[in-house]
């Protein structure tokens, strides 16, 4: 299966879980996800991978040995977990989960809609 980028969205979503992930930091797919008021039901995960690379002077705050144990397990707050996925309508997106608190208040990552991809 050859998939290119179709288009570059990068916008938030809303996801929705059939039972909650039982890691608040590290949730596995969602079932649905809701963007620009349409929600998507996610029919398979082709793929997914992760990013714990630390960026801008958080990766300066840090030893090299541990720099390099949080690059492959993650710290608090630091990395993504992207998502490849299709769709019911057999769409494919790659989304993803940012680690990163939004604050105090808010310490819970966030979701994207990082682009749509086309099958040839």
């Amino acid at each position: 299966m050859d998939i290119k980028p179709l288009r570059f969205i990068c916008e938030p979503i809303e996801v929705h879980y059939d039972l909650p992930p039982a890691l608040e930091k590290k949730p596995g797919p969602p079932d649905r996800f809701t963007w620009r008021n349409t929600q998507y039901q996610i029919s398979y995960v082709l793929s997914e991978w992760f990013d714990y690379s630390r960026r801008g002077r958080m990766a300066r705050n840090m030893t090299p040995e541990h720099s390099e144990t949080a690059k492959r397990r993650g710290s608090w707050g630091v990395g993504r977990l992207y998502f490849r996925i299709r769709t019911d309508t057999n769409r494919i997106f790659d989304i993803y989960y940012d680690r990163a608190p939004e604050d105090v208040d808010n310490r819970k990552g966030n979701w994207f809609l990082y682009q749509e991809l086309s099958e040839e």
